[in-house]
């Protein structure tokens, strides 16, 4: 018989269990099932935010959005469709009953147990999928899951998270939901031509100390390496403004260090206004670096 057995709600940040469904189950190969369940909370940052994971007899299926993790076990014959409406409506109901800032503050384990009453009332309903045809739109979710389906993990995946792997395959790179940033907004763009404009001032100005070395031989060669520095620092905020990176607000903090150190050293061939002008553009390039962070995946599924 096909149905849902298990479901938790997880912290994505540290993997703290939130709330979980009240378990009737002995069957030993679901408890052994249920083990990859804390595996797998720990680490859901580094996957992709819808996975299917199959585990004999079991589906392990997730979803991770703005974040908090859903996970469930169902059987294997379970419809992917139905499993994936079933974590999409623990998603909406637990975002509208808990503010992020009480979810964040939430220090011991269990701490929103009360949410099981729904996660048992929504078990009950998929486990009796007649009473879902009036309810839900299977429609929408087939689309969403035809356009961007789940991604299938494997044993090597699940040996990775449980610790037998140091480093985290490289195929995820590029497809976790938190490498997605903010839409940009106006300051943004702004800072970019400056920091752009800035950089190729740099250059242009990189170049002409080139020909003046070679037309005479007394000029420092220091002075073009600080402004080819220069120029990299300020296009490598425009990267990190641009596209998400691991530890990218403390890179952007050394670039803008880097900016600061190579004007202070060109301070004899600019003037004050000149030098205040590079460094308050990288410096705010650097707050606009700050200001867009991932984006989670809001709940969009209109299920």
């Amino acid at each position: 018989m096909s149905m849902v057995l298990f479901a938790s709600v997880v912290r994505v940040g540290d993997g703290l269990p939130l709330s979980a469904s009240t378990d009737y189950e002995q069957d030993r190969e679901l408890q052994e099932t249920k083990k990859h369940l804390k595996g797998l909370s720990k680490k859901l940052g580094q996957f992709p935010d819808r996975c299917t994971l199959k585990t004999g007899p079991y589906n392990v299926n997730f979803t991770s959005s703005l974040g908090v993790g859903y996970l469930m076990v169902c059987t294997a014959n379970y419809p992917n469709v139905l499993a994936f409406c079933f974590l999409d409506e623990l998603q909406k109901e637990f975002i509208v009953t808990y503010d992020t800032k009480r979810i964040n503050s939430a220090v011991r384990p269990y701490s929103f147990i009360e949410f099981d009453t729904f996660i048992q009332k929504t078990k009950q309903r998929y486990n009796s999928p007649r009473s879902l045809s009036t309810k839900i739109n299977l429609a929408d979710m087939q689309t969403e899951i035809k356009l961007r389906p789940p991604y299938q993990l494997s044993p090597e995946d699940l040996q990775a998270v449980n610790g037998f792997s140091v480093h985290m395959p490289s195929k995820y790179k590029g497809i976790a939901p938190t490498q997605m940033l903010e839409p940009v907004t106006l300051p943004g763009i702004v800072s970019c031509v400056l920091s752009v404009l800035c950089g190729g001032l740099n250059l242009l100005r990189g170049v002409h100390a080139i020909e003046s070395i070679l037309q005479n031989d007394d000029e420092d060669f220091n002075y073009v390496i600080a402004f080819f520095l220069g120029t990299a620092a300020c296009l490598y905020q425009c990267y990190l403004f641009a596209y998400y990176s691991v530890w990218r607000n403390s890179k952007s903090f050394l670039a803008f260090a880097l900016i600061c150190l190579s004007n202070m050293y060109l301070y004899e061939l600019r003037n004050m206004w000149q030098i205040l002008f590079h460094v308050a553009v990288g410096a705010f390039m650097t707050l606009q670096i700050r200001l867009r962070q991932p984006l989670g995946k809001a709940p969009d599924y209109n299920v």
